[in-house]
């Protein structure tokens, strides 16, 4: 009987993580399409490693939302096109194509589980030819 209530909970947890990254990963792809760093640095861990075109590097949470924020500003955000996400109990990740006024970008998330949240721990835009 104990197995039972034992399983019972564990599959209740894993459709809870399971809702919240999906929800999380919506927010994050809303937040590209629209190049809204601040909806998107919510997700953000305590550092970040971005890269951008000529800057990569581990960045504070405030540094890397600057460091993206400034990004967006030079290409204005057009689109972003979810390609490929996947998931497991410890980490996500996203890869899209980001559609910006400067060019096109192969644009990869990392999120890790801490505690009862996806956080983001990496951002890449790695321009396309």
């Amino acid at each position: 009987m104990k197995k039972y209530y034992f399983l019972q909970i564990t599959i209740l947890f894993l459709l809870a993580v399971l809702t919240v990254s999906f929800t999380q990963k919506d927010d994050i792809v809303v937040a590209l399409k629209t190049g809204n760093v601040e909806k998107m640095s919510k997700y953000f861990d305590n550092t970040i490693d971005v890269t951008v075109p000529g800057k990569s590097n581990a960045f504070s949470k405030g540094q890397a939302e600057l460091v993206i924020k400034d990004f967006f500003n030079l290409n204005k955000v057009k689109n972003f096109e979810l390609q490929h996400s996947g998931s497991n109990p410890s980490s996500n990740f996203i890869i899209g194509t980001l559609t910006t006024a400067g060019g096109t970008y192969r644009t990869t998330v990392y999120m890790r589980t801490k505690g009862d949240k996806q956080l983001i721990q990496g951002v890449e835009f790695e321009q396309k030819n």
